[in-house]
């Protein structure tokens, strides 16, 4: 696993305050047909409204409960999901609405390590095709130099020469995870969106992918949208952390102050579920009331107060609004300025 020093050189090495890539006020709904006629449409709102920032050389984190829209999410940063509203801007240019041409050039700055690295490689295809694949398509480099750029990514990723004449049935988890790594550092992409890159492996590989991870960014300078169900991952391996419900973003802020003075109640539940390096939890556990409410019909006002022992009248009245509570630190919460006096949590609410 990364440690804190590992964490703390890198940001003040490679993370700068430029923009990479910037949403606005993205949303993406899925169509639920229903009826005898498949005729009757409502609409899964997997991204709400979100925006936010990417910094260029840092790594994003990004948590959240199954379906809050984490994947959809960077799925839609990389075009693989077309979004209904919003805006998507790559060092400043809008990839939703520019020509397929400059988007197929767009394209080689922006690459995707996947939640599963059996699943996202071609077994009919050897590993030399699978990592050179993205240069021949792109028309980069010529057969000679194609091949030993090749071979020089693999070593790069801690694999040998004689491993690209291979298929992906014969590695294990851990070295199908690396080679889907090699892949997306084929083109020599700026940003790099990893969907549970670890979630899959064994922890101990997972620390593996996690190191190899972090010296490719140094060394290349890479900038990562890292999103993760594991708390204890995202707080070691990210600069700054958003946290999303239900299509929403709730909470954004650096890793240490958000783990540190959470104050959005459904950040604070999750952190009190996240055991610590030795096993314990930070704090006394909370246990949510309730299900997820269903994105086909979301609550009024704030999507949480369903399940939030703070709720009261106003907040099934009005949406609150992401805003920032203290430098650097954003919540959507209508009592995030005083978490003191708000934090009104019940013994139910609580596991004894």
């Amino acid at each position: 696993m990364l440690n804190s020093t590992t964490k703390t050189s890198r940001r003040s090495s490679g993370s700068t305050e430029e923009v990479l890539v910037e949403i606005r006020n993205l949303k993406l709904f899925y169509a639920s047909h229903s009826g005898f006629l498949q005729r009757n449409t409502e609409w899964v709102k997997a991204v709400n409204d979100v925006s936010l920032k990417i910094h260029r050389g840092e790594t994003f984190g990004l948590v959240g409960e199954s379906g809050c829209g984490k994947s959809s999410l960077g799925r839609s940063l990389l075009r693989l999901e077309r979004p209904q509203a919003g805006e998507i801007l790559f060092e400043r240019e809008d990839i939703l609405t520019t020509s397929p041409r400059r988007l197929k050039s767009i394209r080689r700055e922006m690459q995707a390590v996947f939640q599963d690295p059996h699943s996202s490689l071609d077994p009919r295809m050897s590993v030399r095709h699978l990592i050179s694949e993205g240069l021949v398509v792109q028309g980069k480099m010529g057969r000679l130099e194609r091949r030993e750029y090749v071979e020089h990514l693999i070593s790069l990723v801690g694999l040998r020469k004689e491993h690209l004449d291979r298929y992906p049935h014969e590695f294990s988890g851990g070295q199908r995870q690396r080679i889907g790594i090699a892949r997306a550092l084929a083109l020599k992409p700026k940003f790099i969106v990893a969907d549970e890159p670890v979630s899959a492996l064994d922890v101990s590989v997972q620390s593996q992918i996690l190191n190899l991870l972090s010296d490719l960014q140094s060394e290349f300078g890479l900038t990562y949208l890292f999103i993760a169900h594991d708390l204890s991952v995202v707080e070691y391996f990210s600069d700054r952390v958003g946290v999303m419900y239900l299509g929403k973003l709730v909470e954004l802020a650096d890793a240490e102050d958000l783990y540190a003075d959470p104050r959005m109640p459904y950040t604070k539940a999750l952190l009190s579920a996240a055991p610590n390096a030795r096993g314990k939890r930070k704090s006394e556990r909370i246990v949510l009331r309730g299900d997820v409410p269903s994105p086909l019909h979301p609550p009024s006002g704030c999507p949480f107060r369903t399940r939030c022992w703070m709720a009261e009248e106003v907040c099934a009245q009005k949406s609150p609004e992401l805003r920032e509570i203290k430098p650097r630190h954003w919540a959507a919460c209508h009592f995030a300025e005083n978490p003191l006096e708000g934090d009104r949590l019940s013994a139910s609410a609580r596991q004894g």
